[in-house]
């Protein structure tokens, strides 16, 4: 995970948490009655009845929970993580905020090899230009997974045996 904090990770995945069918009534309840029974510091008794009344839809009432807890702090929002780990934890791991380092350091190595391949494949032959180009990228499948380096290395087979 980044050093986001737990509020800034609550407004990441409002969207997600709040969407059609991601979290069940008998969820939401269990998650309100931990925040209000082992947390009462968290959510009081009033609170809590006002999150759990029935005549509101359970859509307006997790937006308005959610951000009651951004309003009033980062153990808030920390204590609603551990609640939604304990009762929805297959959700939990799917949320959007625990997710997107992951996607952008593939990225950033993608673009890093396909870089390093374009360059040593527009280079020209003249020795003088980019010294060591080859031997750099000769290397690189080390540090790339194994499905990419395969190709890689095929690219890289007639040249090998000059380094």
């Amino acid at each position: 995970m980044t050093d986001q904090t737990y509020c800034d990770r609550l407004v990441q995945d409002t969207p997600f948490l709040t969407g059609q069918g991601r979290l069940s009534e008998q969820q939401v309840d269990r998650i309100i009655l931990q925040l209000n029974r082992y947390y009462p510091q968290i959510l009081t008794n009033k609170e809590a009845e006002k999150f759990r009344n029935p005549k509101a839809s359970l859509h307006i009432r997790l937006c308005d929970l959610l951000s009651h807890l951004q309003q009033r702090g980062e153990r808030h929002c920390q204590e609603f993580y551990r609640a939604l780990y304990i009762h929805a934890q297959p959700l939990h791991s799917h949320l959007p905020s625990r997710y997107t380092p992951r996607p952008m350091s593939f990225l950033a190595g993608l673009g890093l090899a396909a870089g390093l391949a374009l360059l040593l494949y527009c280079c020209p032959p003249d020795p003088k230009v980019l010294p060591g180009t080859r031997r750099v990228l000769a290397f690189s499948p080390v540090i790339i997974d194994r499905h990419a380096s395969r190709y890689l290395l095929a690219f890289l087979a007639d040249d090998f045996g000059g380094l």
